[in-house]
């Protein structure tokens, strides 16, 4: 008896052009708090940055996009990818965590939906196309396809564009050393309702929400210079450390309990797509993962990363990750079909999710 599987038919991206290097930060002045400077040249606490998150550059949007614009980039690219007419879609959600945040204005602009934005941009008339945001942390796109998985084995949707963009660069402070992490981005998917006699597409999902304990390791606040000043701007702030900590203790355990929910076991497993929120951490997390199998090494070129040249561009770097390889622009990594690959992130909130996919 065939069932109906979520499969993703179609994907998307947009990559920034304005290339930022490390070294584009040795002017900043960084504080380590609330108006006290950081006593090292700022060439050790970049070599620092380095060491401990892999990143030596990022992406940022030029002065004239904003959020929405990026969105709908991806948005159509996936669009295309899929080969479907835009009017027969029956979702459009969109992860993002700040709205559009303009280059000459820090007030946050999400009147109306950036879903609603994007359907308008892609100039698609149908009224039963139904548009709107999900702000759910880094993790957002990720529980966007789980939402549209609902969606669409309930019979509700038989198409779903589900986008993941965001541009950190406006609302990070120059003055912390943690603004050297985020970058702006966009990526995309279009899924699809299928008819299968054997399991493919999402085979299953798992969400978790640790906001009675780690609500404040992501936070909007003050710059760390001029902390007093009454300008009224806020920016990304976090407590690095404990967030390292918790993805270690939480991620890869979520992850398990996913695969086990889908009866797949890790060796069946080709890609890990997690999100790039620290190179260091991914890979710490994933050692982790397979020491819960007694695997004590991970299998080579088994977790694709970007965030070395693209930064973390919160809820689109697993769009995409996924999209750069689908497309063969990150070889030598490449999905085909068969592979059984597992998605993953972890995010302000806190919040996890993970999904096991067979393409």
């Amino acid at each position: 008896m065939s069932t109906i599987y979520s499969i993703i038919t179609g994907t998307g991206s947009y990559i920034p052009i304005k290339c930022v290097k490390n070294s584009d930060f040795l002017t900043n002045e960084f504080y380590e708090k609330e108006d006290v400077k950081l006593d090292k040249p700022n060439q050790e606490i970049i070599d620092k940055f380095l060491e401990i998150t892999t990143i030596a550059e990022r992406r940022y949007v030029t002065d004239d996009l904003n959020t929405s614009d990026i969105a709908y980039f991806s948005g159509l690219s996936a669009i295309n990818s899929a080969n479907i007419n835009k009017e027969d879609l029956d979702y459009i959600i969109v992860a993002h965590n700040f709205g559009d945040v303009s280059a000459n204005n820090k007030q946050l602009d999400i009147v109306p939906s950036l879903a609603a934005r994007v359907k308008h941009k892609l100039k698609i008339e149908n009224p039963n196309t139904v548009a709107y945001d999900l702000p759910f942390g880094c993790p957002g796109w990720l529980q966007a396809v789980i939402q549209a998985d609902y969606f669409i084995k309930s019979g509700d949707a038989k198409k779903i564009l589900v986008i993941g963009a965001d541009v950190l660069s406006r609302i990070s402070d120059p003055h912390d050393r943690d603004s050297m992490l985020y970058a702006d981005g966009a990526g995309a998917i279009v899924m699809e309702a299928k008819e299968s006699d054997t399991p493919i597409g999402i085979l299953a999902h798992k969400t978790r929400s640790d906001t009675f304990l780690h609500s404040q390791m992501l936070y909007m606040g003050k710059s760390y210079k001029n902390c007093d000043s009454t300008t009224g701007d806020v920016f990304l702030k976090m407590n690095g450390r404990k967030l390292y900590q918790y993805a270690l203790e939480t991620v890869p355990q979520a992850i398990k309990s996913c695969l086990e929910k889908s009866n797949v076991d890790i060796t069946e497993i080709k890609k890990v797509l997690i999100h790039q929120a620290n190179g260091k951490m991914d890979d710490a997390i994933l050692k982790r993962l397979y020491s819960l199998y007694n695997i004590k090494n991970s299998p080579d070129n088994v977790m694709p990363m970007t965030i070395s040249w693209l930064g973390n561009s919160s809820v689109a770097t697993v769009p995409t990750l996924l999209d750069l390889i689908l497309t063969n622009k990150l070889k030598p990594h490449s999905i085909n079909t068969g592979d059984t690959i597992v998605f993953a992130s972890v995010g302000a909130g806190m919040n996890i999710n993970t999904l096991v996919y067979k393409m």
